[in-house]
């Protein structure tokens, strides 16, 4: 009885292996059939209609340069949409780790479809007797009775989809003036409007005109305006106007131009500079404010007019570019550079109330809610203020314990109390004579100040609060040993 149940089972087992095997076979069987009667009728098809070639070169036959649209075609057809239902494609290491990208081959066929056309890019390579590369070209292959129809879209398609591609693609830079010329360096600041400590409502205000921007070209040129946009961003120091300009060229992909104006000679540098500069450029002008107010000590001959035409004169036509003027105080400077059509947007960054301030204990605390929030805030209430960035510092250095640095934030908020408003010197790594903020009082007994900063930040501000202890005779004693 064993032994034929055995015998059963034994039996169960292979028969259950010879129908999956032959279901398998079955399924590969049909799915190769499938592919070659498709394959079939696509080459009767061919062969019944008529189809014309269209041949895009590498080189452009008067200059030998680039042809531009050889580049957009190559972009298209080396996508991932134009390759997965290709026959064959080479894959290759991308820029980033573990980036992989597929590449067509030479003399490579390729198949589109578009609108409901089928089309072929034939990727033509060309050699000589020692098998060099003698020229390159795509070769579109159409329907004639399709052309009509789909040729001009498509094209078209071809345009929006590689300029995507490339948007997606492109490195940031960071371009800064030396000698008048531009040097560059990659730009990875990780700064997004996610994490820009500003108003919610201006900050969507501001995102949603961006966006506008970038699909507004037929607009302007409909206008016969240039394809750009100025911004004003002022306020006091450590308020966040650096980090939206990184934000806003993330947001973008836009690199960035930065002008230092201590080291423009004159106008003509000026403009050979801004000459220099691409679409698609964020062209920022760092402090303006201070540039005018000390103009007369500085070696530069920018004159006034100079920066008018800077700002939108006539060599200012490159198309979609944003510039950007941050400065701690716009009192200093002439209305006629603050008008519109030269800043189309004033942007202020006030010092952080108790909005921002929670904003930054969630970003850098990880805390929407703790006992302290009540007592800060009503410091703030009280008229004491403090820049995001001194905030945010303090947050940073004691991030691994939240209740001593809001109350290292409290601290340093009634010391601005009680100096009437007025931003006292913080705890920083170069000021060797910041005065120490006074001890916070907590429930369950008061922690000095001495408490709420690490260890090595202690020693350092000991050794430096020594050095700073020293009396003027010993000073000069010193000084004289030098000059000696």
């Amino acid at each position: 009885m064993y032994i034929s149940m055995l015998v059963v089972n034994l039996f169960s087992i292979c028969f259950s292996i010879i129908f999956l095997t032959f279901l398998v076979r079955l399924f590969l069987h049909r799915t190769a059939l499938i592919y070659l009667v498709r394959k079939w009728v696509e080459r009767v098809d061919d062969r019944v209609h008529v189809h014309q070639h269209f041949k895009v070169p590498e080189l452009n036959d008067s200059t030998q340069q680039q042809n531009q649209f050889y580049r957009r075609v190559f972009l298209y057809l080396n996508s991932f949409i134009s390759l997965e239902d290709a026959d064959f494609t080479n894959l290759f290491s991308g820029r980033k780790p573990n980036d992989v990208v597929l590449s067509l081959d030479d003399d490579q066929i390729i198949r589109d479809t578009f609108l409901g056309a089928r089309l072929s890019w034939h990727n033509k390579v060309e050699r000589d007797d020692e098998n060099h590369v003698v020229s390159r070209c795509f070769v579109l292959r159409i329907k004639k009775k399709d052309k009509r129809r789909i040729l001009k879209p498509y094209l078209q398609h071809i345009h929006t989809v590689s300029d995507d591609i490339e948007l997606r693609r492109k490195e940031l830079r960071i371009h800064y003036n030396s000698n008048g010329k531009w040097k560059s360096v990659p730009f990875n600041h990780p700064a997004n409007f996610d994490s820009l400590v500003i108003d919610a409502d201006l900050k969507s205000k501001i995102k949603f005109e961006l966006e506008t921007f970038l699909k507004s070209k037929q607009y302007y040129h409909r206008l016969g305006r240039v394809w750009k946009r100025s911004y004003l961003l002022y306020g006091p120091s450590g308020t966040g106007k650096s980090s939206f300009i990184a934000a806003s060229a993330n947001f973008l992909n836009y690199d960035i131009y930065n002008i230092n104006l201590s080291q423009v000679i004159d106008d003509t540098d000026l403009n050979s500079l801004l000459l220099q500069t691409s679409c698609k450029s964020l062209i920022v002008v760092e402090d303006l404010d201070r540039y005018v107010l000390e103009k007369s000590r500085t070696t530069t001959m920018i004159t006034s007019s100079g920066l008018l035409n800077f700002m939108d004169g006539i060599l200012n036509f490159h198309d979609e570019r944003i510039m950007m003027f941050p400065m701690n105080s716009k009192d200093a400077i002439d209305s006629a550079l603050l008008r519109p059509g030269r800043i189309d947007v004033h942007i202020y960054f006030p010092m952080c109330d108790f909005t921002s301030f929670k904003s930054l204990a969630s970003n850098y605390l990880g805390v929407t809610e703790h006992r302290f929030f009540q007592q800060v805030e009503e410091i703030f209430q009280s008229g004491a203020t403090m820049s995001p960035a001194e905030i945010s510092e303090l947050m940073l250095v004691n991030r691994s314990s939240p209740s001593r640095a809001l109350k290292s934030v409290i601290s340093a908020l009634r010391s601005d109390g009680r100096s009437g408003g007025k931003v006292v010197p913080r705890l920083s790594y170069s000021a060797a004579s910041s005065p120490a903020p006074p001890f916070v009082a907590e429930e369950g007994g008061g922690a000095a100040w001495k408490d709420t900063v690490p260890k090595e930040f202690r020693k350092l501000y000991g050794l430096l609060r020594m050095k700073s202890c020293k009396t003027p005779e010993t000073v000069d004693h010193d000084s004289e040993m030098i000059q000696r």
